[in-house]
């Protein structure tokens, strides 16, 4: 098979320095690529000089996560894309497993590894952890995270697993499973596109999985941190974009419980004097109702199927339940 390994760039000098070195050093079976979103730093200039081997495909705009791999990927000729944040560390052997899971398992479409905490190197990850899910409303949580809740990673999670959703930090997909999808929406721009995607691919069939024998390391936030509006205003409009494309029901009513669960999340901002959040999570409401004919539009032409999720409320079960760890659900 043939692999390509993606790292998407804007403006990451600092951050291609210090983590493209053990991507290259440990992946001598894949073609690494990185795709830069029209930087203005002199990143393309260092990997050009520094790393001659890596090859460049260099994006005319910045269109975040989304539009930027779909345009990078339009060139790259391979069997399976690997999209891997430019603040990830690898790990020896890390493709292995899941070149050999693809090969033994054809239907298996979208994969993704352990993702573990870079600066805590015993704890899971916030971003993918062991691998997504996502409740009736649309909120999603891993095993190993849920909310802002992390477990260490003490082997329970040791064993591969159909998920529903694979973490766009280190996203494995077959090319021909991304090219039937139309790959990312790219009104996302950055946040849970993965997510959108991954949901589109279960409608239709598609497997995803988490191999635990993979792992790599993952600062996160290394592009918005969860402390910035922006990334709250992305993470709640794409969530209700998600939702209202893909889930297979009352598609009103969920939104409109949704939309109470968020003006919860408001409340609980303002108990911590977080104005910033507040106002984003306006903003991404009025933006969502802005968009909501096109989203409609979409979720006509596309297909839903049940039993999407596995517990019905995660913030029922977390915050009223107490329930902290995926085990405990």
């Amino acid at each position: 098979m043939k692999i390509a390994v993606v790292i998407l760039n804007w403006n990451g000098k600092a951050l291609l320095e210090k983590f493209l070195p053990s991507i290259i050093m440990h992946s001598q079976e894949a073609i690494v690529y990185v795709a830069d979103n029209a930087s203005i730093d002199n990143s393309v200039a260092f990997v050009k000089t520094t790393f001659p081997s890596v090859k460049i495909i260099q994006n005319k705009s910045n269109g975040g996560y989304a539009k930027g791999y779909n345009d990078a990927l339009k060139s790259i000729d391979a069997d399976i894309f690997c999209l891997v944040n430019s603040d990830i560390e690898v790990t020896p052997n890390w493709l292995s497993p899941i070149v050999k899971t693809f090969e033994n398992e054809p239907n298996t479409a979208i994969i993704q590894p352990k993702i573990l905490d870079y600066k805590q190197k015993t704890d899971f990850e916030y971003a993918g952890a062991a691998g997504g899910y996502i409740d009736k409303y649309g909120y999603p949580f891993c095993r190993g995270r849920i909310f802002d809740t992390i477990e260490k990673d003490k082997g329970q999670y040791d064993n591969d697993k159909a998920i529903f959703w694979a973490t766009g930090a280190c996203f494995f997909i077959r090319k021909n499973s991304f090219n039937n999808l139309n790959g990312f929406d790219e009104s996302f721009f950055a946040h849970m596109e993965e997510i959108d995607l991954c949901w589109r691919a279960f409608n239709l069939g598609y497997i995803s999985k988490y191999i635990y024998k993979s792992t790599v390391y993952h600062v996160g936030g290394a592009t918005l941190n969860a402390s910035n509006p922006k990334k709250t205003y992305l993470n709640f409009r794409n969530s209700l974009f998600t939702l209202t494309k893909n889930a297979k029901g009352a598609i009103f009513l969920l939104i409109f419980t949704r939309l109470i669960l968020d003006g919860i999340a408001g409340i609980k901002f303002l108990l911590e004097f977080k104005l910033g959040h507040i106002i984003a999570i306006f903003k991404a409401h009025f933006n969502f109702y802005y968009n909501l004919p096109r989203l409609l539009k979409q979720r006509k032409q596309l297909t839903q199927k049940e039993n999407y999720y596995i517990t019905k409320s995660i913030v029922w079960r977390y915050f009223v339940n107490k329930k902290k760890v995926f085990n405990s659900l």
